[in-house]
């Protein structure tokens, strides 16, 4: 009963810090679930099922703060969500799998150490072939490894001036609720789902941390000590993946 408490209130604190910046948690579900020793077949649905409830709520809050740019979210969700399909009915050896995730989480640790200051400079219009393709990129990669993208095309949209902080967020909270369904639906087809137990009171958990963390997002701050926090437990987690 301990162990499932302490498990669920990381779980919740992954959703909040993850939330804060529009991002489902999914690698940092994935992190808990590598370290308690879960197989692909487990922790992709797991963490898939966890991206829909946190990113949803992440989704909404930033919605009403009026954050959304549908024009910056449509070319990268069509390329996306065809390919999260495939990659999701992927099937990969361990030692792939989590040397794929090392590497997804690097872009994890660089999101949440490097501090995007807002730019007022004139923001870009984004080509939407390149916006396609780059959607296509994350979305098959999302799909193999049970990532709903987010933490990898956020920094892209910021780097490549095509939204703010907070237009960035909205938009890769829905990009991760697309993709997450997409390639949950390709595992689905592929072979069926495989599930933990406690399944429900997980997703509960990330239900309340993804409430808190996108209405302190989106309306307050972020909390720049809990987020070190959870990049040092990030990198730890990348170099096990990486030396075993």
């Amino acid at each position: 009963m301990v162990n499932l408490i302490l498990l669920l209130l990381i779980l919740g604190i992954i959703a909040f810090l993850y939330s804060s910046v529009g991002h489902g948690g999914g690698s940092g579900y994935l992190v808990v679930m590598a370290f308690a020793g879960g197989s692909p077949l487990m922790m992709k649905p797991f963490a898939l099922i966890l991206n829909l409830a946190g990113s949803a709520f992440s989704f909404i809050g930033f919605y009403r703060a009026g954050n959304f740019k549908f024009k910056l979210f449509l070319p990268f969700a069509f390329g996306s969500i065809p390919l999260a399909y495939v990659g999701g009915a992927m099937t990969l050896t361990d030692e792939i799998y989590k040397k794929i995730l090392a590497i997804t989480i690097l872009f994890s640790i660089f999101r949440m150490v490097y501090h995007f200051k807002e730019n007022t400079e004139m923001h870009r219009d984004i080509n939407p072939i390149f916006g396609i393709l780059i959607g296509g990129i994350i979305g098959i990669i999302s799909g193999m490894i049970g990532i709903g993208g987010g933490i990898i095309l956020s920094p892209v949209i910021l780097l490549m001036r095509w939204g703010n902080i907070k237009e960035t967020a909205a938009v890769s909270a829905l990009f991760i609720f697309v993709n997450s369904l997409s390639g949950l639906y390709g595992q689905m087809q592929s072979g069926g789902v495989h599930l933990p137990e406690n399944m429900v009171y997980a997703v509960v958990a990330t239900i309340i941390g993804g409430v808190l963390g996108s209405y302190y997002g989106s309306q307050k701050f972020n909390l720049p000590t809990l987020r070190f926090l959870l990049t040092v437990g990030l990198s730890i987690a990348c170099l096990k993946l990486l030396l075993t």
